[in-house]
């Protein structure tokens, strides 16, 4: 079937797309994906008995003789990017992609919290920031919406590009590039060069932009030629903020450049690494005329969800719960940000950074090491990578065990941050402190 003739029909399924047979509103078209376990021809026909009124498949053995409801195709997949490619050129709605090493998640919602004060928009929701999530949220796209902005996540090269060949983004933002999934990446350069695809993209473009944080000298160089509106703590970037205060939430001043008058906003993040974040959505708002203090107002609101850096007090301790991801740029930003903290009884709970490759007991070295000169009160690690490095601090095979230590012997009074990458489920410590 050729794609604008699928389109067409796409257009006709006011319930939308969907990918997971257990979830087939009515009138959607349910597209076949397969995966390592699964193959998504196998439930169709369960997906037109529950709601969809179509389903693309790519087995032929699958259609029963007749039935028009079945669209047929090579590739599932390649279809839906299409598909998606296709409705993004028929609206031609203004597009800000966003990816980095750490923040694009929490970056991407002060925007859309900021853009909302004005726009009828679309952003990702949760983390549907791959291969299949951005042609999803893609086809999410309504007339009405005036602005999109589509977080994109990498764990080897060439993803980015996939994914802007896919979205086609006008306007461009990288938060960061550090260390994260380098046994996808293998190496720190490498990092560089797939984030850097959303800017050889962008270069492709005429009339495109990024938004630059200009403190950053790695992405000052990987912009070069690009026209950009820039932000940062430096004097020279024209939205210039500074942190004030940081115990626990972030406050901070902004202002553009060649004004005197400052803006002071209280938000609800934790970590003076979010400056950076809050003043990317700032610059993105004052490009798109949102109001100043619309834009104060928003990012004031603006509570983290989801395990980021979220604040929680129990009865008996206040948690600092970072617990979605690890690498070892996050962490070392995280630790260094509590050791500044004024709070009493600090303790660190860290979990095992994932998807490091060779550089791993290194990388974990590195922070075991950094851990013995905070002069925190305590210290629990989890993971064979951390109880692969010689250290101090007693190590948990996993969280379970970890869980066993805190019912016999809970914490109290403490402040506690909990870090770790979302497969060593620290998040399940949270109910036994």
């Amino acid at each position: 079937m050729k794609i604008e003739d699928l389109y067409d029909i796409f257009r006709q399924c006011e319930g939308g797309v969907t990918t997971d047979s257990r979830h087939c509103p009515s009138r959607s078209m349910f597209v076949a994906l397969k995966g390592d376990t699964f193959d998504g021809n196998r439930f169709a026909a369960g997906a037109l008995e529950t709601g969809c009124a179509y389903a693309v498949v790519d087995d032929p053995s699958v259609i029963p003789a007749g039935d028009t409801r079945y669209l047929l195709t090579d590739n599932c997949l390649r279809t839906l990017q299409a598909l998606a490619r296709t409705h993004r050129r028929k609206l031609g709605t203004r597009i800000l992609g966003i990816t980095g090493t750490n923040g694009k998640t929490t970056t991407k919602e002060l925007i859309a919290s900021v853009l909302k004060m004005r726009y009828k928009l679309l952003y990702t929701e949760g983390n549907l920031n791959n291969h299949i999530g951005v042609p999803l949220t893609l086809l999410r796209l309504k007339p009405e919406h005036e602005l999109a902005v589509i977080e994109m996540g990498a764990s080897h090269p060439g993803d980015i590009k996939e994914l802007v060949d896919i979205a086609e983004p006008d306007m461009g933002l990288i938060t960061n590039v550090g260390k994260a999934h380098l046994e996808g990446f293998g190496s720190f350069e490498g990092v560089m060069r797939t984030k850097g695809e959303l800017y050889d993209f962008l270069r492709s473009r005429p009339q495109a932009f990024i938004f630059l944080h200009a403190d950053n000298p790695c992405l000052q160089k990987m912009a070069e030629g690009l026209s950009c509106v820039t932000y940062g703590s430096e004097e020279g970037a024209f939205i210039q903020g500074q942190m004030t205060v940081c115990s626990p939430f972030l406050t901070f001043t902004w202002r553009r450049q060649g004004e005197s008058l400052a803006h002071t906003v209280s938000t609800r993040l934790i970590g003076s690494y979010n400056l950076s974040n809050a003043l990317a959505a700032v610059a993105v708002g004052n490009y798109f005329e949102v109001d100043a203090k619309l834009i104060d107002e928003a990012l004031s609101e603006y509570t983290p969800q989801n395990n980021r850096s979220q604040l929680k007090r129990t009865e008996d301790n206040t948690l600092i719960i970072d617990a979605y991801n690890a690498n070892p740029t996050s962490m070392m930003a995280a630790l260094v940000n509590f050791r500044q903290m004024e709070a009493p009884h600090k303790v660190v709970i860290l979990g095992d950074m994932r998807e490091l490759g060779k550089d791993s007991l290194e990388e974990h070295r590195k922070i075991v090491d950094y851990l013995q000169i905070c002069g925190f009160e305590q210290v629990f690690l989890v993971g064979d990578q951390f109880g692969s490095v010689s250290s101090p601090y007693v190590t948990y095979p996993d969280v379970q065990a970890l869980i066993a230590c805190l019912k016999a012997h809970k914490p109290m009074g403490k402040t506690l941050l909990i870090k770790g990458s979302n497969g060593i489920h620290l998040n399940d410590v949270v109910g036994y402190l």
